[in-house]
């Protein structure tokens, strides 16, 4: 066996100081029979993001691919069925391949050459250990970049190390916190909103109103623009992009969107509003000044070598992508964990009960988060349950080994957080929803870190993964103190497997206030 030293780069999204300096030795996660040592060094940002930019591949060694699994898979889907519509329910496909094939299975999928990994060992190895063989040069990013362009999201290599590092500052969590204000002032508004509503007996759809409450607070907090005016226009834009997407890559239609055909007229369409709204954000900087927020931050920053500042190109693809991933992956969290609340009566109790005792019918601060530990609980578990980005997808750069198994070059990796969030093997009863779990700080210890990957993993976790988290748990708490929505049918919505995994129907629910007890003036159920 070769020993190996491998320099990895953890990417913590604060913290960016000279503290904190760990140096640990572990193992590969990807057999159990041959271990090559690696050495872990975990750096500050400043430095750690100058070694990301040279990320190199660990792969097996040519004895270790021979002596490695050929893995098996379920009966592949012919590009054939694919132009003909074919579709499935991802879920279900996905957990029958987990529970018949193990941790790594082998299926082509159309024209991909698909290997599906579905253990937190294997997911560590490709998003972590591994990194530098497992890029985002996919036909499924390639097919998002027309949507986004090459932002913080599909781009790779040095031009995404050096807009991470640009962005880094705006996510520390100093920054988050004083963001704080924002946050439940924007819920403070809908909450107006929701008075004449609640009176109304209107049903609502939460994943509208989650949808313009987050767009507003992405507007003020990262970009320092009022959008909430614009949030029709960008909920129906991204809603035929989201659409298209989804159907363009499951029918194999792989061409951009340049024919003169109404299906392609109506995706430059709806692209072309979602630009003209973020136009709109960045001439709203230039015209009011600068200031300490993101858009700011990267229209000021120069290039260390050449001096240059960014490119309108360039801004346009930054701001695409904060405005899309910032606000719709929150929206849909929160959309799931109304839902959630309202078909489980004890929980809903449990979180009021935390509201009441903690807020006392006051606004949450940053500070009060700490002592809100139920109502993060709460959001994790939706989460788990329901991510909204349930499939990550690689490119394989040079065969390798994963968990034991052969994995070829030119394949297709795919990793599903909706499946590890669910594998018997790391969750008890993984299909309830059970906020408790999260209070067992000695369960979750023990828990391998890559079996829950909401935000992704590895240096490429997702850099506003604390935003949301903080967003999230602010926004439910304002709202819950004041609001009991009620569901309006009996059953809980299924989940609509777009670009991202958001509840079928948009939750239609109807809002009604919370009684008050003249008492002590606190909110009751």
């Amino acid at each position: 066996m070769i020993a190996r030293t491998v320099l990895f780069i953890s990417f913590p999204l604060s913290e960016p100081s000279l503290t904190g300096w760990r140096l640990s030795s572990g193992y590969c996660a990807w057999t159990r029979a041959h271990k090559p040592a690696a050495v872990i060094l975990r750096l500050p940002n400043f430095l750690q993001i100058e070694v990301d930019s040279g990320v190199a591949s660990m792969n097996a060694s040519k004895a270790e691919f021979r002596a490695a699994k050929e893995a098996t898979g379920p009966e592949s889907i012919s590009v054939l069925s694919l132009l003909r519509g074919h579709r499935f329910d991802p879920y279900e496909r996905w957990t029958l391949i987990r529970r018949d094939h193990g941790p790594v299975a082998h299926y082509h999928y159309g024209i991909f050459n698909n290997f599906f990994i579905s253990s937190a060992e294997g997911a560590k190895r490709v998003l972590q250990d591994n990194i530098g063989n497992y890029t985002k040069e996919h036909t499924a990013y390639k097919m998002v970049r027309r949507l986004v362009g090459n932002g913080l999201l599909t781009s790779e290599g040095s031009f995404w190390l050096r807009q991470r590092r640009l962005a880094q500052p705006a996510f520390h969590r100093d920054r988050i916190a004083r963001m704080a204000n924002l946050m439940t002032a924007a819920a403070l508004e809908t909450a107006e909103r929701w008075e004449a509503k609640a009176t109304s007996g209107e049903p609502v759809s939460m994943m509208n109103e989650m949808s313009t409450l987050t767009l507003k607070v992405v507007g003020d907090a990262l970009f320092g623009a009022a959008v909430s005016a614009q949030a029709a226009t960008v909920a129906e834009s991204f809603e035929v992009l989201s659409q298209q997407m989804v159907e363009r890559f499951s029918r194999l239609r792989l061409l951009p969107p340049v024919l003169p055909t109404k299906y392609d007229r109506e995706f430059r369409r709806a692209r072309g509003r979602m630009f003209s709204v973020v136009d709109e954000i960045i001439a709203d900087k230039r015209a009011h000044g600068e200031s300490d927020d993101l858009l700011s931050m990267f229209k000021q920053a120069r290039d260390e070598d050449t001096g240059e500042r960014m490119s309108d190109a360039q801004l346009r693809d930054e701001v695409t992508t904060m405005l899309l991933a910032g606000h719709e992956t929150t929206a849909v969290v929160l959309a799931w964990v109304w839902a959630l609340l309202a078909h489980h009566p004890s929980v809903a109790q449990k979180l009021r009960d935390e509201l009441d005792r903690v807020l006392a019918g006051r606004t949450p601060t940053a500070a009060d988060v700490s002592q809100l530990p139920y109502a993060k609980s709460v959001i994790e578990e939706a989460m788990r349950l329901y991510p909204p980005v349930y499939i990550l997808q690689r490119h394989v750069k040079e065969s390798d080994v994963v968990c034991g198994f052969r994995v070829y070059k030119g394949g297709s990796v795919v990793i599903s957080p909706l499946i590890l969030h669910r594998h018997p093997s790391y969750w008890e009863k993984p299909d309830d929803f059970l906020p408790e779990r999260w209070m067992d700080s000695a369960a979750e210890n023990r828990r391998p870190r890559f079996a829950y990957i909401p935000f992704s993993g590895g240096p490429r976790q997702c850099i506003g993964d604390n935003f949301s988290r903080l967003e999230s748990i602010l926004l439910l708490a304002t709202l819950a103190q004041r609001f009991q929505p009620m569901p309006v049918g009996a059953e809980l919505p299924k989940p609509e497997f777009l670009v991202l995994a958001r509840p079928a129907g948009g939750v239609p629910m109807i809002l009604r206030r919370r009684a008050q007890r003249a008492d002590d003036g606190r909110a009751s159920a």
